[in-house]
C-alpha cells in the first residue's frame, strides 16, 4: 500500500513536547494534519518545515476562532 502523504520527514513528537511557545512560554500541541505546533495561549500556530520547528512569531499563522 502506497503512502498518500507528501514526502514530509517524520517528526519526533516526543522531541516537540520539549518545546514551549516563545511568547507565552506555555505548552504547544501538535497538529499533524497541518504540520504545526499550536499555542492556544498565544493563538498562534508555528510551522514545522522539513522536520524543523520554525519558532518565530513572525512566521507563525494566527489562529482564528472557527
Amino acid at each position: 500500500m502506497a503512502d498518500t502523504r507528501k514526502n514530509e520527514p517524520q517528526v519526533d513528537v516526543k522531541f516537540l513536547e520539549l518545546l514551549a511557545c516563545p511568547l507565552t512560554k506555555g505548552p504547544l500541541s501538535w497538529d499533524g494534519e497541518r504540520s504545526e505546533l499550536v499555542s492556544q495561549l498565544a493563538k498562534l500556530a508555528y510551522p514545522v518545515r522539513g522536520g524543523i520547528p520554525i519558532m518565530l512569531p513572525s512566521q507563525a499563522r494566527r489562529l482564528t476562532e472557527d
